[in-house]
């Protein structure tokens, strides 16, 4: 695979200043002809909590688990777990994994049709035992996608403390079906291993939404990307985001490399682009000083696949030193508006109108502003939305908990910048 680094920066700072900002787009090629650099693992975790029984949930979850089922390539290792009280694997017998082919595929179908909704909601069992049967296989493409409809009902704090367990060790896309099940707990779990939450409102949207999801998952040819960041004699790091295609804060998941530098996880890649906001305070220049910054480098393992500087230049020259970088306001709205849409939503959960009123009016005006049609649409469905530019709106007496819960799930999507602005 080859990748490209490039930066996008205003490296002129005023007299004083010492913070340094820079987007960082990722550019990767994918593998050769398609072909995987790693081998990959694959596994299913569907909720069969007695709940799931409702509205045919568990009907077309099953009809979901097939179609993904069908849609792993060849060679790919997999399993399939059903989540009760408890993490049951359902295919193939327990503690393996099945190599995909016709058979094994068909096998794994006849399987799935036995899965019954019963018990209760437990994952950070179903992720345990994910975990345990993931470390089989170092070295692969971890992926595991997780379909819920309800609270987590395991003791609190042991969650937590699976997640802390299994940081990083494989990718997680989850959906929840319905509108019993919630967004922060969800979104918890996705954030800590680097995937993605949404809401799939309908049962029969499942086949959709899984075959969307495995599709991706065998598009990866990479394993374990990270990236690295190196940074001279007194300056620090103050923040490492992905900001497109979703605001993913990788600040806290920084582990030390070496002198003055540390690895961020970008996950598994293949063909794909994605931005980084790379923010770091060094000390105060003097005029006409300059420095490198920051040295931003692609890494898999020991091999450097690309490499950008991040310079920092003091001027007295307001004309340069007031020059907006498109990419990094652009970027910057981005991860405000996310934050004011779930400030929002929390605000009108306790019954506090005024600041939601605030919250949603700014996003509606970061939306707007940006072009993000998408997130402005959504919006649209909890506020009335009197005027974009200033952001005025009033909160809609009636909101559909789906409509609201999409919202939630979305906030964190972003839409790239144009490079010529």
């Amino acid at each position: 695979m080859s990748y490209s680094a490039e930066a996008f920066q205003n490296e002129y700072l005023a007299m004083g200043a010492s913070e340094v900002n820079a987007i960082v787009t990722v550019t990767s090629s994918g593998g050769e002809g398609g072909r995987r650099t790693a081998e990959a693992t694959e596994i299913i975790i569907v909720d069969a909590s007695g709940s799931m029984q409702a509205e045919g949930r568990m009907a077309n979850a099953r009809q979901a688990a097939k179609a993904a089922v069908n849609a792993i390539d060849d060679g790919v290792r997999f399993a399939i777990i059903a989540g009760v009280s408890t993490a049951q694997q359902l295919y193939p017998d327990p503690g393996q994994l099945a190599v995909s082919s016709t058979l094994s595929r068909a096998d794994a179908v006849r399987a799935i049709d036995r899965l019954q909704a019963s018990g209760g909601t437990a994952m950070g069992a179903w992720l345990l035992l994910a975990a345990q049967l993931f470390e089989q296989r170092p070295g692969d493409i971890k992926h595991c996608i997780l379909l819920t409809d309800g609270d987590n009902g395991e003791r609190f704090g042991y969650l937590d403390s699976v997640l802390q367990q299994i940081a990083g060790r494989f990718r997680v896309d989850a959906r929840g079906v319905g509108v019993n099940w919630k967004v922060a707990e969800v979104r918890k779990i996705t954030d800590t291993m680097l995937g993605t939450v949404d809401i799939v409102a309908r049962p029969e949207g499942l086949i959709f939404a899984f075959e969307q999801m495995i599709t991706e998952a065998m598009g990866k040819t990479s394993a374990d990307v990270q990236l690295k960041v190196w940074t001279p004699v007194n300056a620090k790091v103050r923040f490492v985001k992905q900001v497109e295609p979703q605001v993913q804060d990788l600040t806290g998941k920084r582990v030390e490399d070496g002198p003055r530098a540390a690895r961020y996880p970008l996950g598994s890649w293949g063909q794909e682009s994605r931005d980084y906001h790379v923010c770091v305070d060094v000390p105060a220049g003097k005029s006409g000083d300059e420095m490198l910054a920051a040295r931003i480098s692609v890494v898999e393992g020991d091999t450097v696949h690309a490499q950008s500087l991040v310079r920092a230049v003091w001027t007295e020259d307001t004309a340069l030193s007031t020059r907006i970088n498109r990419q990094v306001a652009h970027y910057t709205g981005q991860a405000e508006l996310a934050d004011a849409i779930q400030e929002g939503i929390v605000a009108r959960e306790a019954g506090d109108e005024r600041t939601a009123t605030i919250k949603f009016g700014r996003a509606a005006q970061l939306a707007h502003a940006s072009g993000n049609k998408a997130t402005e649409e959504l919006l649209a469905k909890v506020v009335e939305i009197e005027d974009a530019a200033t952001g005025t709106v009033r909160l809609r007496r009636k909101v559909n908990a789906a409509d609201e819960m999409a919202l939630d799930t979305q906030s964190t999507k972003t839409v790239r910048v144009g490079r010529s602005q």
